[in-house]
């Protein structure tokens, strides 16, 4: 027996490629800041499908408990993980302001 979810989860996204170490980045090269905008907007995906599948839940449309509920542990997982980015990035930001010259 098929039940139809109705609902499309994609699969995790595939890392970027490492950084040439020779310094020439070429076309294909994204700053950091792309790199993070990229992440958070990923992660703002999860978020909204998560929404979306316990509406759908909610509402008594035909869809798999067990979708949603992978669907909100993949924007749990997503959104905690970002977390502990952006405190790193705070911790980093901060040791490198304490630095003296």
């Amino acid at each position: 027996m098929q039940i139809n979810s109705g609902l499309h989860i994609p699969a995790a996204p595939a890392p970027p490629p490492a950084p040439r170490g020779d310094g020439a980045g070429g076309p294909q090269a994204s700053s950091f800041k792309d790199l993070l905008l990229d992440g958070l907007q990923q992660v703002n995906s999860m978020q909204q499908q998560a929404d979306h599948a316990v509406q759908q839940l909610m509402t008594g449309a035909d869809v798999d408990p067990a979708v949603v509920l992978t669907a909100v542990q993949k924007a749990d997982i997503s959104f905690r993980l970002m977390m502990q980015i952006r405190n790193k990035l705070v911790q980093a930001y901060q040791e490198v302001k304490d630095i003296r010259i």
